[in-house]
């Protein structure tokens, strides 16, 4: 008799917390969280008199402006979806590429608690490392004396990112039950089409995740809906594909 699926879910997550904190992947982690922190301090160190860094066209450009810029272009352009695609994927295609599944197929625990403890174990440890890392840089750009009036803004950035780590996650998971070596699409389809749809006229835009990091109403839901629907989807190829492993 199979263990009901919280319970399963919660032996998956054990063990797949570990192998992700650990694991080879785990550099990526480390740079997504130094690098915009050393950025944040190579470009503080710039400023000067009031905050202005340098002036374009005659416009100042201020810390915040430079904070927003950072949120925009490297967290959520960049470090989100590249950490969705090389964790995403890994979850289970790993499992399948070093022929190790089938030792979780033979435990006594339901096919999709894999997919719902590896998920939650993946968002707990990619969280607790960027959003710790965007608050250094919060804290590192922003004037003491501003940082009050710019909270709640920043607390919305805050939830897109985890947002937005939840949905690449999820459909890069789906992608890595769905297909062998779905790494090279992975990276094809955030660094390939939703940069080159985002910038495209019409509706094309809507196809991807980027388009929904907007924090308003419409993008929150559209978001839990994209990580529910892949994490379901997902749970239903493990649980009715039978995975044939090459010797």
């Amino acid at each position: 008799m199979s263990v009901p699926l919280l319970p399963s879910t919660r032996r998956i997550f054990d063990l797949a917390l570990g192998q992700l904190l650990w694991g080879r992947r785990g550099i990526l982690l480390v740079l997504a969280a130094a690098a915009p922190i050393l950025l944040a301090m190579v470009t503080r160190l710039t400023l000067v008199g009031d905050g202005a860094i340098v002036q374009i066209n005659g416009r100042r450009i201020d810390s915040q402006a430079v904070f927003g810029t950072v949120m925009s272009l490297l967290y959520l352009r960049f470090i989100v979806p590249a950490i969705g695609v090389f964790y995403g994927t890994s979850l289970i295609a790993d499992e399948v590429e070093e022929k190790t599944i089938t030792y979780l197929f033979t435990r006594p625990l339901q096919r999709g608690a894999i997919v719902l403890g590896k998920f939650l174990a993946y968002l707990v440890c990619v969280t607790a490392v960027v959003l710790p890392s965007a608050a250094v840089v919060f804290m590192v750009m922003v004037p003491f004396d501003e940082m009050a009036s710019l909270l709640a803004s920043f607390v919305r950035d805050l939830g897109v990112l985890a947002l937005g780590l939840a949905a690449y996650g999820a459909v890069f998971l789906w992608a890595g039950a769905l297909f062998r070596r779905p790494l090279v699409g992975g990276l094809l389809f955030v660094f390939g089409f939703e940069q080159l749809a985002i910038v495209l006229p019409g509706y094309v835009g809507r196809l991807t995740i980027a388009h929904y990091l907007q924090a308003d109403t419409t993008s929150v839901v559209c978001l839990l809906l994209v990580t529910v629907v892949a994490l379901w989807a997902a749970m239903l190829i493990i649980g009715h594909r039978e995975y044939v492993l090459e010797r």
